[in-house]
């Protein structure tokens, strides 16, 4: 391969990865279905209970009133519950329901078992050269971070 194919290869795999991982674990969730950003931002909420819309937004990258429509959209399915920030009456806090915690729970056990088995599945030079190849992907999400972080 030449270099120069190196990005848009890695890209592709990488989408089409993950792109596959999700068709996968659609079947057998219970509804409604989420689209990704649903979940991303459920995910966001899960790990940082009582993060403010706007700080949602700059972590994923993407537009306030995007994050807001996403939010009204899962709070009426039950998923987000809105809180107004005792430190900012302006500002709104966002919490998982108990509900959002089972299904992303669950979505994380069986995303986990889908991948450990399907790793299973490749031979021990190709386990071994993605484990190599881990640090260097961790880079170039932090690198992909910090650029978009950046000024």
């Amino acid at each position: 391969m030449a270099t120069g194919d190196l990005p848009d290869e890695l890209a592709d795999v990488l989408a089409g990865i993950q792109r596959l991982i999700r068709r996968r674990l659609r079947r057998g969730l219970p509804a409604p279905r989420l689209r990704g950003a649903q979940v991303e931002l459920l995910r966001l909420v899960a790990t940082r209970p009582g993060i403010r819309v706007s700080a949602a937004a700059k972590e994923l990258y993407l537009a306030g009133n995007s994050v807001s429509t996403l939010v009204n959209q899962l709070s009426r399915a039950g998923y987000l519950r809105r809180q107004t920030d005792p430190t900012d009456r302006r500002s709104a806090q966002l919490f998982p329901t108990p509900v959002a915690r089972s299904r992303l729970h669950d979505w994380e056990t069986r995303r986990s078992a889908l991948v450990r088995e399907q790793v299973t599945r490749l031979t021990e030079a190709d386990r071994a050269a993605l484990e190599a190849a881990l640090p260097a992907l961790r880079r170039l999400a932090h690198n992909l971070h910090q650029q978009t972080e950046g000024p």
